[in-house]
């Protein structure tokens, strides 16, 4: 590879190709939704017979490319023919260009920042062809193009494998949750109640008769002369279903005097008042992460008596069906989110048997959530090599042929260009 550029006008066209409502009711429709951020393919589709506006033709190779909020990272290889919306560009790799290439180029770091710097609007900001098509990169033969693409989208094929194992492991836990907490592990008798079939020897109480549930700091209050701290504390965009994301935690200022109200203690379950309808109660447990953090009004910490109810039982009939259509059932809704506040969490049914079989059933329980844990681990390590291999492959700073790559040489990843659909 020499010094040399291109734009990426000199790599692709822009098609622009509409196509009427009802024109082509069988095709395949994929908008903004059925696009993940930072993923090479589609995760879905939809149909063009529901669409009521113009849409976008796209073929087999095309790469379609978000232009509305290009932060978001949006750009997928179109695997068949469809019809778009007109959010997405139609970009068709020229003739001695690799399209998988093609799609990798507008998913590097410098194009990313590059789309970004160009968007106009502020509530809807979008990039435009006119700008992102003046975006340079090192010029690369077609050969070069075509290992680049097979680098890049064997790593992508591996990311699409853990992402896989993890939902196969979230259905497992699923069903195993609704199977223990209808059926329990002792093979007796069911009784009904109010909340459905449950084991004959197990007991519900409120959670307000088995736990304190403590409220957390609310932000930007005022404290006058009164003598204050910096600690952090945990958000609702920490706490995910099932496990916490501490990647970014932030601060809050707070009373010395209210530290120890405020802080979390290990073995507190902390759930989320309000979200999205299927993240709604989303929870985990705390286990001293961090060695002093509090937590935010949006944000319970549930510390239960655990004479009769383990944390982690808790925990999971919360993250269960069982919990969910509880939360759902009480919850304040709104269009699009619904929350919950103190009263209905202190009154939710709380399934209570012996704390032997809590211990085996959490057990059971964990097992699962560690094979999950293991393959999200993974899928972090694929996606920080993924990015990285986009930034240093794309901006010439390592060749493939500095790579050693002869422990993929048996999985040879096909061309777009001569298949007519995706490697994945």
């Amino acid at each position: 590879m020499n010094s040399a550029t291109v734009r990426l006008e000199d790599l692709c066209d822009l098609i622009a190709e509409p196509v009427r409502p009802g024109e082509r009711p069988d095709a395949l429709y994929l908008g903004l939704e059925h696009l993940a951020s930072g993923r090479l393919v589609r995760i879905g589709g939809g149909q063009a017979s529901d669409m009521r506006s113009t849409t976008s033709a796209f073929k087999p190779g095309d790469v379609l490319y978000g232009k509305l909020r290009p932060y978001l990272d949006k750009a997928v290889l179109a695997d068949v023919a469809g019809v778009c919306t007109t959010e997405l560009l139609v970009l068709r790799a020229k003739v001695d260009v690799e399209p998988r290439f093609l799609a990798a180029v507008v998913h590097c770091p410098d194009f990313l920042e590059y789309a970004v710097s160009g968007t106009t609007g502020v509530q809807h900001p979008r990039t435009s062809w006119a700008h992102i098509r003046e975006f340079e990169i090192p010029a690369f033969i077609p050969d070069e193009q075509q290992r680049i693409a097979d680098l890049l989208w064997l790593v992508h094929q591996a990311i699409a494998h853990s992402e896989a194992l993890i939902e196969n492991g979230q259905d497992l836990k699923r069903a195993a949750m609704r199977t223990l907490f209808t059926r329990g592990l002792r093979g007796e008798p069911q009784k009904e109640t109010e909340i459905g079939p449950v084991p004959e020897s197990w007991s519900i109480v409120s959670l307000e008769g088995c736990a304190f549930v403590q409220t957390g700091a609310a932000k930007g209050r005022k404290f006058g002369d009164a003598e204050v701290a910096q600690v952090p504390y945990l958000r609702v965009a920490n706490v995910q279903d099932g496990y916490l994301d501490l990647m970014e935690v932030k601060s809050i200022t707070i009373r010395k005097s209210e530290i120890d109200r405020y802080r979390l203690q290990h073995g507190d379950v902390v759930l989320t008042e309000g979200g999205d309808f299927d993240k709604l109660g989303r929870g985990f447990i705390w286990r001293g992460q961090l060695d002093l953090c509090v937590h935010q009004n949006h944000v319970f910490a549930v510390r239960t008596d655990r004479n009769r109810l383990l944390p982690d039982f808790f925990a999971y009939q919360a993250q269960s069906d069982y919990g969910k259509a509880y939360f759902l059932k009480v919850a304040h809704k709104t269009t699009n989110l619904a929350c919950i506040n103190t009263a209905k969490l202190k009154a939710f049914p709380v399934l209570i048997p012996t704390l032997r079989e809590q211990r085996e059933i959490v057990s059971i329980l964990d097992a699962i959530d560690r094979k999950i844990d293991l393959h999200r681990r993974k899928r972090a390590v694929l996606d920080d090599l993924f990015k990285a291999l986009l930034h240093k492959l794309m901006t010439g700073e390592i060749r493939v042929d500095e790579l050693d790559l002869s422990t993929h040489s048996a999985s040879p990843v096909n061309s777009t260009r001569s298949s007519g659909t995706t490697a994945l």
